[in-house]
């Protein structure tokens, strides 16, 4: 600045005497804003006489205070100039660290603001998913309705005498459709009062032995929540002993290749909620759905053997095993649907069965009635019936009934084998697959049902019998 008024004197000097000049303003190579002035000829005549001093400070005074101005503007503004980049470099801390703060707090908001569009995501998504959970049980109460309420009649078991000598069948289908089914099934007029009342839990009858007429639709009692569930077995013993009872439920889930739990339910509304009471972890792997629960004991196949084995619930400990001679296992002769279904286990009103193949009977359905406490085969019997061309079988005193189809939903109980007589012959009494997986299928003589595993749902089937 000193430089500046030195040239703005001397300038104001050579203008007194009436000298043109001229003022330049350029910036140094320090970056410093100077001032030059420029004249004619560097001979100075003389100085200003002392009249004009004080003009002179005058002048210079105002030209001081524009030239303030000028800075104090450029200053305001930022500066294209070095002056205006130093007052603006002043200011660098302050704003750099309040545009830290801005974008920092932008950032977050915006993180803040994905977090939210996620959580929205996820809620509408199990909004969907609730919405068809709903729409999926309402539509299993409307055919558990009309199941368990078909029109004109108090339950599947009501028929009506409507033609000497047949028994007609009607078959409840959804509410949205139904249809007068065209099988009937050959019944002697003298029995017809029979059937009604036999074969249901609690009726005088419910004891009796005979023939199977007919099969209702099947009541869910619960669903498997994981994919070792798809196939499995579930019972109840029909002739328990104590601590348990006939409400004691039991389930095996049988996917896997080391199938060890048994779950205990101390009734069938616990296995619906699917809280066990209790699990077994049983000392062999178990193999394939064929397990059956009779008198205190869990009856099955141990893993890639011809075997079987019975575990005592109350000691939980394998009390008996022995081998089938010559029976196929681990998928030499298992049902249709497959699974190392070779050797299965039943339990009718005459005791316990065994139902297999073997390379002399060219794999035709094979029974053995078996001693439950040791296990030994008592007799056996060598039937027609291919195993590989049923889905599954039961028994129901003392004759062998296979279900035609695993996965048709409209498949039929096709054939059946008395052991009192040694023959068989075709049924066609019509079952269904509701779930289109069929792969366990067992009676109990004590509820006159049949309980199945159908594609991760247990369910049962009510059943009529009618005396031979």
């Amino acid at each position: 600045m000193l430089g500046a008024w030195l040239l703005l004197w001397g300038g104001l000097a050579l203008r007194c005497r009436g000298e043109a000049a001229v003022l330049r303003r350029a910036d140094d190579s320090a970056g410093r804003c100077t001032y030059s002035f420029t004249v004619a000829s560097p001979v100075e005549a003389g100085c200003p006489d002392a009249n004009g001093v004080s003009e002179l400070r005058a002048e210079l005074a105002a030209l001081a205070a524009r030239l303030s101005r000028l800075e104090s503007r450029e200053r305001g503004a930022g500066g294209s100039g070095p002056r205006g980049g130093e007052a603006g470099g002043a200011r660098d801390p302050q704003d750099a660290t309040s545009a830290a703060r801005l974008e920092a707090a932008y950032g977050e908001l915006l993180r803040a603001k994905s977090r939210l569009e996620e959580e929205k995501g996820r809620l509408e998504r199990e909004k969907e998913e609730l919405g068809r959970q709903l729409e999926s049980s309402a539509r299993e109460i409307a055919r558990l309705r009309a199941t368990r309420c078909p029109p004109g009649g108090e339950g599947p078991g009501r028929d009506t005498l409507r033609a000497p000598g047949k028994a007609h069948r009607w078959d409840p289908q959804p509410l949205t459709y139904q249809e007068l089914q065209s099988e009937r099934t050959e019944v002697p007029a003298s029995q017809l009062l029979e059937q009604t009342a036999l074969g249901r839990p609690g009726s005088e009858d419910s004891a009796g032995c005979g023939e199977l007429v007919w099969v209702g639709q099947p009541i869910v009692f619960g669903r498997a929540d994981s994919i070792a569930g798809k196939y499995g077995v579930w019972m109840k013993d029909p002739e328990p002993v104590s601590p348990f009872t006939r409400e004691t439920t039991w389930r095996v889930d049988t996917v896997g290749t080391e199938v060890r739990q048994l779950f205990q339910y101390e009734a069938a509304k616990q296995l619906a909620q699917g809280y066990p009471a209790k699990v077994h972890i049983l000392p062999r792997p178990l193999e394939s759905t064929g397990a059956v629960v009779y008198r205190g004991g869990l009856f099955f196949q141990p893993r890639r053997s011809r075997a079987v084995a019975r575990y005592d619930l109350r000691r939980e400990a394998i009390t008996a095993e022995r081998e089938i001679p010559g029976a196929g296992y681990h998928g030499q002769y298992p049902y249709s649907w497959g699974g190392y279904t070779d050797i299965d286990l039943a339990v009718d009103e005459t005791g316990l069965w065994v139902i297999y193949s073997t390379e002399k009977a060219r794999g035709a359905i094979v029974l053995s009635k078996l001693d439950p406490e040791t296990l030994e085969i008592r007799q056996t019997w060598e039937t027609n019936i291919r195993k590989r061309g049923v889905a599954n079988s039961f028994l129901i005193c003392g004759t062998l009934y296979t279900v035609s189809s695993y996965s048709a939903p409209n498949a039929t109980i096709n054939f059946a084998y008395n052991t009192a007589t040694g023959t068989s012959r075709p049924l066609s009494i019509p079952f269904e697959n509701r779930f289109r997986y069929l792969s366990m299928l067992d009676y109990n003589p004590a509820e006159r049902q049949l309980f199945a595993w159908d594609s991760f749902n247990m369910v049962t089937y009510p059943i009529r019998l009618s005396r031979a």
